[in-house]
């Protein structure tokens, strides 16, 4: 490949007939022809052997052809076909420099490649400059008539009809002016073109129809040189944007895309190549396939940017297009309309496969687009099903009869929208989304019945939970033997009213007997299990109803009045009696009791574990007994009605018995306090004896006042010490406690007094002289005096606290020996 500054040139077609399609790939790269799309133009000579066609391509388009030296003589200077890239012209324009005719290097004979040479410039070009002698007009054979004729007519038979524009430039113009030389030369041209059997569809087809002639003139490059290139250089300016409307090739058709022309090019000379004798059948169905192809895809592009469709296309992306099927229908009527009009020249087996292949390609394009509708038509005919759904049970119309007559008329709703929607020239099938939208459909009629049976089963579980929940707490609470029986009756009755409730209400949905009986089933098991949740939660609290229970019966007595502990209270019954109910508590939470044929004797085992069982075990320790607690199963009781197992019971009895014996204790203490504080003077008989005994004693005083006097000293001091330890009150708690409290203020409160009298003898008489020094005392000495209360208080409870559990124990322990 040759280059140059602007130009750059390869053989294209040896003398041998061999295309160079790495030559010519070569060239497109370096001169980037695949970026020009369209925008590209084809110019190819063809004349006698050494008529000077590479000097005029070099003169008037820049390249740089090899040029015959006349000095050598003249001979073959271009074999083969040669192509070069014409400098400074635009757009890019290609030029094709054909081996000469009648050269004497081939012969007279081999004239073969003289025409395939000629007819694949005209196939692949869109200019054709004809060199020929000025001379030679009116000549028959140097003017290349029988050349031309030859190409007329293979052209019309094989080829799809494409504009190209034939430029004669006449060489050596003499003095014959050129309008004298045109007409002449188009006279020959038409004859040749009338001459040259043509389709029927071209019987009357002017020549103008498929070429523009176009004849120039130019004077002797070797005596007029000068003027030669000025006439050159005039020509070249019409080549500038020769494709242009108006240009020389302006009205060019059926041109290949410039990334195709290579391929294009070597197709076209292969088939011109294999077949001599010019007659190429099969290349007329090659070309009718890529000339249809051709036409079917500049349809489809019209058809794709066609403002219609793409109008169609984006309204369809939004919602539903009211009369989509007619209005595609009709576009796609005008374009195959179209295709048949352009394609009607061609094969008709090529024709007609190109069309269906061109209608299901638009088919395909569309299609998308039809879904896209079927897909809205289903959403919209979806939504309208759940608005009247909704608007239908909102009536108050049944549930089974809303739904199938909503169903209906959606349905119905969505088979109009299919038919406007329909295309004729498609045959596609919307029972896919039919069926899809009747499962939707059905879907969400399911959905709405699961929502409402739901909303109903939810409605009488709150109803049966606040008609259960409240009255069983109450009746646990106040556990008796009519309890359990109680609760039976009380679940009864609501699950029944329940029950009823939900079957009427089920009644409109269609439902079968076996989910309707599982419904309600299911709601009885419910209300079971609300009494039974209530249950366990009250068991869970046992152990503080029974210590409530325990201290309102031993607090209060029958009219429920807080009891006063005088002494006259017999606290052992009533200990026993609290306990007693506390025990039947703990029995009647120990398991439920819902079914009617149930029986237990709960009571009684833990009434001879927890409470005989000890009293035996007090009688005689040395015998072992077996214990009816020892086990996490009730006899005859199944687990799953089980809420406090034996072993629960018997360790929550033993904390609560742990837990009630201080308020017994308390009890007991308070008891014996109000007994000796009703009865803190000696007996009655000590006083006869001291009355007795002290008679002696007081006769003395009253002989000597002077022991009266003394003896009233010793009573102040006596009445001072009895305030300050506050004598009565330690005795409250008991006489120990009382003396032992006493024993240890005695001797800091007798300092204490001296002290202060010590004190008050030295102390000026200026002080307050009614000041009371007992007062004074007990402001110096709070700590002291709370102290000692303190004291007295602990070693009083410690007391207390001893002598109620002995009772408790005796009130336990020897039964036999209280009564």
């Amino acid at each position: 490949m040759a280059n140059s500054e602007e130009s750059c040139s390869t053989q294209l077609i040896d003398g041998d007939g061999v295309f160079n399609a790495t030559g010519i790939d070569k060239l497109i790269k370096v001169i980037r022809l695949a970026d020009c799309g369209l925008s590209y133009a084809i110019v190819s000579i063809m004349g006698p052997q050494s008529s000077g066609k590479s000097t005029l391509l070099n003169h008037l388009f820049g390249t740089n052809f090899r040029e015959m030296d006349a000095f050598k003589g003249r001979s073959q200077t271009t074999k083969g076909i040669w192509l070069a890239r014409c400098a400074g012209i635009e757009p890019c324009t290609l030029v094709m420099d054909l081996e000469g005719t009648d050269g004497r290097e081939r012969g007279e004979d081999d004239t073969a490649f003289e025409k395939q040479s000629a007819l694949f410039a005209l196939a692949v070009s869109d200019i054709v400059l004809i060199n020929m002698w000025c001379h030679d007009i009116g000549r028959e054979q140097a003017a290349n008539k029988p050349l031309l004729k030859t190409v007329f007519q293979v052209m019309m038979r094989l080829f799809s009809p494409r504009k190209t524009t034939l430029m004669f430039v006449i060489r050596d113009k003499t003095r014959t002016p050129l309008e004298n030389l045109e007409p002449v030369l188009r006279e020959d041209i038409q004859k040749i073109w009338d001459s040259v059997p043509k389709p029927h569809a071209h019987k009357e087809t002017p020549l103008s129809e498929f070429f523009n002639v176009e004849v120039v003139a130019l004077s002797s490059y070797e005596e007029k040189e000068e003027q030669f290139k000025e006439q050159v250089a005039s020509l070249r300016q019409r080549f500038f944007h020769s494709i242009t409307p108006g240009g020389l090739a302006g009205d060019r058709r059926g041109v290949v895309p410039a990334s195709g022309f290579s391929f294009s090019a070597q197709q076209i000379w292969k088939v011109i190549k294999e077949n001599k004798d010019l007659d190429l059948p099969a290349h007329k169905v090659m070309v009718a396939t890529v000339r249809c192809e051709e036409i079917a895809n500049e349809k489809y592009a019209s058809f794709a940017s066609n403002e219609d469709w793409c109008h169609l296309e984006e309204a369809v992306q939004s919602g539903p297009v009211s009369g989509f099927g007619k209005k595609l229908s009709s576009i796609l009527d005008s374009f195959l309309s179209e295709y048949d009009a352009e394609a009607t020249y061609f094969d008709e087996g090529v024709r007609s496969a190109k069309r269906r292949q061109f209608e299901e390609k638009l088919l395909q394009l569309i299609q998308p687009a039809f879904q896209s509708l079927l897909g809205h038509i289903r959403s919209e005919t979806l939504e309208k099903f759940k608005q009247v759904f909704d608007k239908a049970l909102n009536g108050g119309e049944a549930f089974s009869l809303a739904s199938c007559n909503c169903a209906q008329f959606c349905m119905a709703l969505f088979d109009e929208g299919c038919a406007d929607a329909v295309i004729e020239h498609a045959n596609w099938d919307t029972s896919k989304v039919r069926d899809k939208l009747r499962r939707d459909i059905d879907a969400h009629i399911d959905s709405v019945r699961a929502a409402k049976l739901s909303e109903l089963t939810s409605l009488y579980e709150a109803k049966l939970k606040e008609a259960l929940s409240g009255p069983v707490e109450a009746l646990l609470d106040g556990a008796s033997n009519e309890t359990w029986p109680a609760i039976r009756k009380l679940l009864r009755r609501e699950t029944e009213a329940a029950v009823s409730g939900l079957s009427d209400a089920l009644s409109g949905f269609d439902l079968d007997e076996q989910t309707k009986d599982k419904m309600l089933a299911s709601t009885k098991d419910y209300a079971r299990g609300v009494v039974e949740a209530k249950a366990r939660e009250e068991a869970g609290r046992v152990l503080t109803r029974m210590k409530d229970r325990f201290t309102t019966l031993f607090s209060h007595d029958s009219d429920s009045m807080p009891r006063v502990w005088t002494g006259k209270e017999d606290i052992r019954a009533i200990t026993k009696t609290a306990r007693s109910a506390s025990l039947k508590l703990l029995a009647v939470m120990a398991v439920t009791r819902l079914d009617d044929d149930h029986s237990d004797n709960i009571e009684g085992t833990l009434s001879v574990a927890l409470v005989e069982s000890a009293n035996g075990a007090v009688k005689d320790r040395s015998i072992t007994s077996f214990d009816p607690l020892a086990s996490s199963t009730w006899e005859e009781v199944s687990p799953k009605k089980t809420l406090i197992t034996p072993v629960q019971c018997k360790s929550l009895w033993r904390q609560f018995k742990s837990e009630t014996e201080y308020t017994v204790s308390q009890a007991i203490a308070a008891q014996e306090a109000n007994k000796r504080n009703n009865n803190w003077l000696p007996p009655p008989w000590a006083i006869a004896a001291m009355v007795i005994l002290g008679f002696n004693e007081f006769m003395t005083l009253l002989r000597n006042p002077l022991y009266l006097c003394v003896i009233f000293v010793g009573f102040l001091l006596f009445k001072a010490l009895w305030v300050q330890l506050d004598i009565s009150g330690e005795f409250r708690n008991g006489a120990l406690p009382g003396l032992i409290s006493l024993s240890s203020k005695f001797l800091p409160t007798v300092m204490n007094l001296l002290k202060r009298l010590a004190e008050e003898g030295q102390n000026p008489m200026t002080n307050d002289p009614n000041r009371n020094p007992a007062t004074n005392d007990q402001q110096r000495n709070p700590a002291l005096e709370s102290r000692s209360f303190r004291n007295g208080v602990s070693a009083s409870s410690s007391m207390s606290s001893s002598a109620s559990s002995e009772v408790i124990s005796s009130e336990y322990a020897s039964p036999a020996k209280e009564d």
